[in-house]
């Protein structure tokens, strides 16, 4: 398989994740494609075409997206939904604390 079918395979992931992050957020795909830094004129359509898998957004664009929807930037490429919810949880604790509780829930394994 080449580096383009792969990156192609995680195209529908990235796209669900991008929706149901900005609807979760209720914000416009407009408002989305405009916070990272698309011109207001295709920001919609750029954004539409991501959450749909026609194109995978480059990572610099993923990152961005990550930013601007308040989200680690694993969360795009997590295909399983109960990790792509511990993945926000754990995003929502400060890092110190964080750090406690991941550790302390390692110490348990």
């Amino acid at each position: 398989m080449s580096s383009r079918q792969i990156h192609r395979q995680h195209a529908p992931i990235i796209g669900h994740r991008i929706r149901e992050r900005r609807e979760a957020l209720g914000l416009a795909q407009e408002k989305v494609g405009v916070a990272i830094g698309l011109d207001e004129s295709c920001a919609r359509t750029r954004i539409s075409r991501y959450e749909h898998g026609v194109h995978e957004p480059p990572l610099s664009t993923v990152k961005l997206l990550a930013a601007a929807l308040q989200v680690p930037l694993p969360y795009f490429y997590c295909e399983d939904e109960d990790v792509a919810r511990l993945l926000l949880a754990l995003y929502a604790i400060p890092v110190r604390q964080r750090r406690e509780r991941v550790g302390a829930f390692l110490a348990q394994l």
